[in-house]
Formats: C-alpha cells, sequence, structure tokens
C-alpha cells in the first residue's frame, strides 16, 4: 500500500512537471521575439520631436514591440507638437510607459501633459514635472495664475482676455481628461496648468500623480510587470519583466528637420536668404549669391510657419535690413543705416516667442551680426566722409591729370599719335620727343591734346 502511494505521487508530480513544461513551451513562442522600444524625447518639444516620436511609435509597432518607454528630458515647447505626440500615445496599439529621466531631468510644461498621456507614468530619483500653463506667443503672461486649484468642472477666473481664457480652459479640460483616462490626480493636472505647480518625484508619487519612482528602464520594466492597463479602449495586463530594450534613434530626416527648426539657424538662414538677394541685385548676373539667397529664404521660411513666429519682429528685421541697404545706396550721416540697426536688433530679439521654453534666437548670434553691420556701416560712413572731401575732377581738368605714351617721334611744335588713358589721342608737344616718350596733358583744343614730357 505503501509502494503505491509513493508510485502515485511520483506519478502525480511527473504529470504536474509535464503540464508545467508545456505551458512554458506553449508561451515561449509567444515570448521569444518580445522586447521593450526605447524612445528618448529630450529638449524642446517641436515639429521635429513629434515628428520622430509618432514616427517611432509606428516602427515600434511593426517590428513587434512588446511595450513602449517613452524617456523624457524637456523643458516645454509648442502645444500643437505636444498635441500631435498625445494623439499617437493614444492611437498607440502598445502600453507606452512614460519616464522622466535620468536624474536631473524634468517633464515641464508641455512635458508634464505627455506624461499624463502614457498609461504608466513614472520618475527617477531627483527628476521633477509641472509648471504646466500655457504662454501666448510674445512671452507675455496675461493667464491668470493664481495658486489655489479649482474644482473639477469649474471654469478659470474671469479675464479681460477672453482668448486667454479659452486657452486656460481648454489647458485644464485636455489635462484633466488624461488624468482621468489613467486614473491620476486630475486636481493637481489641473494646478499645475492654473497655478504652474510643479513636483519633485516623490511628492508626485505621494499625491498620485505618477506610478512609479524607479532608477532606470529596466527597473521601470520589472516594476510594471502585473499592472493592468487600458491601451486603444481594452484593458491589458503587462508582461515587461526582463523584456530587452531595443532603442530607437531619430532617423537623418528628423536630425535635418532639427536643425533646420533651430530658432537660431532659421535665423541665420533668413538673413542669408534676405543679404543673398541684395547682393544679387547690386550686381546682376552673378548667380551664386541669388541662388544661394533664394534657397536659404525658402528653408528659413519653411522653418518659420512651423515655429512660433513673433510677425512684428520678423517686420522690424525686414525694415533694418531695407534700411541698412538705404543707406550703402544713397550715404546720409549715418541716421538711416544707425536707425537700420536698432530695428534689426530689435526685430531679432522679437522674432521668436521667448515665452515658449527651448525657442528664442542666441542672443550672442544677435549681437554679433549686429556688431558686424555697425562696423560695416561705420566704415562705409568713413568712405563717404573721405569722397567728398576729395578733389572733383571731370572735363578738361580730368584730363591734366593723365599721363601717357608717344606712338611716334615728335618734332618741337609738330603734332603726333600717342596712346593716353588707354586711347589714340593726337597730340602736340613743344619740344621733341622720341617715341616711346613718357608725356602728360596740360590741356586740350578740341580733339587735340596738348602735353609736354612727364
Amino acid at each position: 500500500m505503501t509502494r503505491w502511494l509513493t508510485t502515485s505521487s511520483t506519478r502525480w508530480m511527473l504529470a504536474l512537471a509535464i503540464m508545467a513544461a508545456a505551458g512554458q513551451a506553449a508561451d515561449a513562442p509567444m515570448r521569444a521575439g518580445a522586447f521593450a522600444a526605447r524612445i528618448e524625447l529630450t529638449g524642446p518639444i517641436g515639429p521635429a520631436a513629434a515628428e520622430y516620436v509618432d514616427d517611432s511609435l509606428q516602427r515600434a509597432d511593426r517590428d513587434g514591440a512588446s511595450v513602449i518607454v517613452l524617456q523624457m528630458d524637456t523643458p516645454g515647447g509648442l502645444s500643437d507638437s505636444m498635441r500631435q505626440i498625445i494623439a499617437s500615445i493614444l492611437a498607440a496599439r502598445q502600453p507606452v510607459l512614460g519616464y522622466v529621466a535620468p536624474g536631473g531631468a524634468r517633464a515641464a510644461s508641455a512635458g508634464t501633459y505627455i506624461l499624463y498621456a502614457c498609461q504608466i507614468a513614472a520618475m527617477a530619483p531627483a527628476t521633477h514635472l509641472g509648471a504646466a500653463t500655457p504662454v501666448p506667443l510674445g512671452g507675455a503672461s496675461p493667464l491668470p495664475l493664481g495658486n489655489e486649484p479649482a474644482s473639477s468642472g469649474t471654469a478659470a477666473k474671469p479675464s479681460p482676455d477672453a482668448e486667454t481664457n479659452k486657452v486656460l480652459n481648454d489647458a485644464i479640460a485636455s489635462i484633466r481628461s488624461l488624468a482621468q483616462l489613467n486614473g491620476r490626480n486630475a486636481d493637481w493636472a489641473e494646478e499645475a496648468v492654473r497655478g504652474a505647480a510643479t513636483l519633485t518625484a516623490d511628492e508626485a508619487m505621494q499625491k498620485h500623480v505618477i506610478d512609479l519612482v524607479v532608477g532606470d528602464v529596466p527597473a521601470l520594466l520589472a516594476r510594471a510587470d502585473g499592472r493592468h492597463v487600458r491601451v486603444a479602449g481594452n484593458e491589458i495586463v503587462l508582461h515587461s519583466a526582463g523584456l530587452p530594450i531595443r532603442d530607437y534613434a531619430p532617423n537623418w530626416r528628423t536630425h535635418l528637420l532639427d536643425i533646420v527648426t533651430h530658432p537660431t539657424i532659421a535665423y541665420l538662414l533668413l538673413l542669408a536668404g534676405m543679404y543673398g538677394l541684395v547682393l544679387e541685385a547690386f550686381h546682376p548676373g552673378v548667380l551664386l549669391p541669388g541662388i544661394a539667397g533664394a534657397i536659404c529664404l525658402l528653408v528659413g521660411l519653411y522653418a518659420l510657419q512651423l515655429l512660433p513666429v513673433n510677425y512684428a519682429g520678423l517686420a522690424l528685421m525686414v525694415l533694418g535690413v531695407g534700411l541698412i541697404v538705404a543707406e550703402a545706396l544713397a550715404p546720409s550721416v549715418g541716421a538711416i543705416g544707425i536707425g537700420g540697426v536698432i530695428a534689426f536688433v530689435l526685430g531679432s530679439i522679437m522674432l521668436f516667442s521667448t515665452g515658449v521654453p527651448g525657442y528664442a534666437v542666441n542672443l550672442g548670434v544677435i549681437g554679433g551680426i549686429a556688431f558686424s553691420a555697425t562696423v560695416l556701416l561705420v566704415l562705409l560712413l568713413r568712405l563717404v566722409r573721405r569722397s567728398r572731401r576729395t578733389r572733383l575732377f571731370h572735363g578738361d581738368t580730368q584730363m591734366q591729370q593723365v599721363t601717357g605714351e608717344l606712338m611716334q617721334a615728335v618734332n618741337a611744335g609738330g603734332e603726333a599719335w600717342a596712346r593716353v588713358g588707354g586711347e589714340q589721342w593726337r597730340v602736340r608737344c613743344e619740344s621733341a620727343l622720341p617715341a616711346g616718350a613718357r608725356v602728360r596733358v596740360i590741356g586740350r583744343d578740341g580733339l587735340l591734346l596738348r602735353v609736354v614730357q612727364a
């Protein structure tokens, strides 16, 4: 009897082992090619960043990624690009794990909205998020920034500017809807928009703004394993522990778009285009300045349509360049040129909205170009002053300063041919001179020049 029990137990344990092995074997093909895709969103959020995230999400889907880690370190950026990224995240067929990293990184302004859109929100230690108040173009701050959070469903405080109220209310509704979608603190989300509130990683965890505080991506995947999230309307369970990580770097087109849409580069392209066309107008037929200028201007204008442009600043820049060119064509005492430099500098500073993080022209570049324009203006004024002090020559007076060379010998009081100023003239000399002698014009009688030995 004891032997039968022992044999039965052994068989039962063996059966369980076979069933477990069969389950693992069935699960192995599904997990064999599984991986976690990592997309690194760093720097200002603009058209290049939005295109990069959207393209990477699609590539990860085609490659069969199980989960996607969106690692962020951003000061914010343009609202249109932010909304494009959020739409891509919500449309993704894989869960997106938002992760603010490495230590010292931030998900400020637009980054806060994006983190709220992710199914899992995580932060590394010594990171922060918040300050999500929308800023209008021009860097002004007319939006109501009360520190007290409003209750759900309440409108912003009345403002004399209805447009700014609309923008604020739209931003609050947007971030509250994302918070409710993923079950996070919607009241603090509204406070981040209304009052520019910020939180550290630990504070965000305590207030249920994020889900995890982890030190690296493998730890994030391990801690997220087994959690229930909603993806494309369906609730799924994450199986992310131990997944290999595959990085999705920006492609060449994204790099090019990122360079072109950098405010300083767009600014330089715009200037190069303007001055190239001006040089071509001064020297028609040279072609190179005109062609290069036209290309730079077109690329610069393309960048401008993707950036937060202050058109008053652009108009001041064009006015400044026009006044500097006018000073070169019709020199004055310098008032026109100085006014042009001032208008150019003011327009350059105003060109891009300094209120949008990461979208401002480098002041050093503006100062360098303004200094160069001022130096050229001073040199031009000096040349103009020197030319006005120079004695003017015209007609017979100008001819008296010209020297030439006798083409044949001449007798005293006789006439001969000479080459004067690149032309052949009939000359008369009071002294005999051999052919090849240098002569100087002292007068003119019609088409006959009177010369003496030079």
